[in-house]
């Protein structure tokens, strides 16, 4: 996973691949500030492959090869 922070530490884009699914927000490396409950975002569920968090915010952009079958 790599994270592109914005200058602005109240708003947050992640990059993610199949390798962080299932997505859940807040992530472990997430600041204290950044931390509320635990809440499951699809990514995979738009066409554009991004989802943002409805607590802080954080953007999801999922990027690489979507994974087959049920996970």
């Amino acid at each position: 996973m790599s994270a592109a922070d914005n200058t602005n530490d109240r708003k947050r884009e992640v990059t993610i691949t199949a390798a962080d699914l299932p997505l859940a927000c807040p992530r472990p490396d997430s600041p204290l500030w950044a931390r509320h409950p635990r809440v499951y975002i699809d990514v995979l569920k738009a066409p554009s492959g991004e989802a943002a968090c409805p607590y802080c915010g954080t953007l999801y952009h999922f990027t690489g090869a979507r994974p087959t079958g049920h996970h």
